[in-house]
């Protein structure tokens, strides 16, 4: 126990979470303040569990039949016969040489076409069905539809969105959080927590390990700025980042229900919006402001030097995305079609993909 609340001491050391002169006692609440408690960071966790149950019976009761009244594929393609020998095969994940598809011919006495056609059969008998894309793509579509509204409703009376010099101002004991903010941030905190659970088995991403980088960095930053009292900058973060999602779920989706003309329009929009918010808005407003503005209005502290690499990390992860994004649209114009998914394309889909008109992966 002792050595329990030694770690406990130290690790909450006002000289690391705090700005110089000021100690976890000037948080208690007052009739003038209300400031963040770093216990309700335990909030998000079971509402995390809410949101996956939600997400459960959305996709189930809602938006499975709304992709089944727009045709949408929902039935899943036919098993291949049991073998044990090409099963084992299969299972090694190696894309096999036709040296290998002849000795397995030659061990099976089989055709070589006929090992073939089973390898091909066995890997389109995983692949989730368009249906299941379509109603994943659905539920985010709509949380972040909801959370971008709600962030702009909590946000429009809040001085900081017009002038985000407010956001240090009287920080960190003149800044009192107020019920709304309070939700936004926990039911923000609760979809990315959801998020680090269901990317295990939702579809596969090619970019799987980046976006369980977002994801966890996301979180992190999220905590490290409610412990730290630094909410009114991470409410920007928010809302900026939830923008562009909107038009690039909608534009699988539109792709699932062979909408392409609408497909199109939107990965249109989202990719002006992607570069407006993410390369323009976030890095020349928010970084610059806790980068250049911050250091000038508020004493630097170590949680603040880990608050900022976090945001630049995000930045990072955003020039990467950025680029595969231009190039996809570049060789999309010049193939006269401008449909494909270029964050999440799964890898086995994008493997296969070759030639003629490019679609949106998943």
């Amino acid at each position: 126990m002792d050595l329990l609340n030694a770690f406990s001491e130290k690790f909450w050391d006002k000289d690391i979470w705090l700005p110089p002169n000021v100690t976890w006692a000037d948080f208690k609440p007052n009739d003038k303040y209300v400031y963040c408690d770093h216990r309700h960071l335990l909030y998000p966790f079971p509402m995390a569990l809410v949101m996956l149950l939600l997400r459960f019976a959305f996709e189930k009761y809602w938006l499975a039949p709304i992709g089944i009244s727009l045709g949408i594929k929902y039935k899943r393609a036919k098993k291949a016969p049991p073998n044990d020998i090409l099963e084992k095969a299969h299972q090694s994940k190696e894309k096999l040489k036709h040296k290998q598809i002849t000795g397995l011919a030659k061990q099976l006495d089989w055709p070589e076409r006929k090992v073939e056609r089973w390898l091909r059969v066995r890997r389109t008998q995983d692949k989730p069905t368009t249906l299941v894309k379509f109603c994943e793509n659905s539920w985010r579509c709509t949380y972040y539809v909801l959370s971008f509204t709600f962030g702009i409703f909590v946000l429009w009376d809040k001085p900081w969105l017009w002038d985000i010099k407010q956001c240090w101002v009287g920080y960190p004991l003149e800044q009192s959080l107020t019920n709304d903010v309070w939700w936004y941030y926990m039911i923000s905190m609760s979809f990315y927590y959801s998020l680090c659970i269901s990317q295990f088995f939702d579809v596969k991403r090619k970019d799987f390990w980046q976006m369980f980088i977002h994801h966890i960095a996301t979180v992190t930053l999220m905590s490290l700025s409610w412990v730290c009292n630094l909410y009114r900058a991470g409410t920007l973060v928010l809302v900026v980042h939830d923008c562009a999602d909107i038009f690039l779920d909608a534009a699988k989706m539109a792709k699932y229900a062979s909408l392409s003309k609408i497909c199109d329009i939107l990965l249109g929009v989202f990719t002006v919006l992607w570069i407006v918010t993410r390369i323009g808005i976030y890095p020349f407003w928010i970084i610059y402001s806790t980068s250049v503005t911050a250091p000038d209005m508020v004493a630097i502290f170590p949680a603040y030097y880990i608050f900022n690499s976090l945001l630049i990390l995000l930045l990072v992860l955003h020039v990467i995305w950025t680029y595969l994004i231009l190039r996809v649209v570049y060789n999309s114009i010049l193939m006269g079609s401008m449909d494909k998914d270029i964050r999440s394309s799964s890898s086995e889909e994008l493997s296969e993909s070759s030639g003629g008109s490019q679609s949106l992966k998943d």
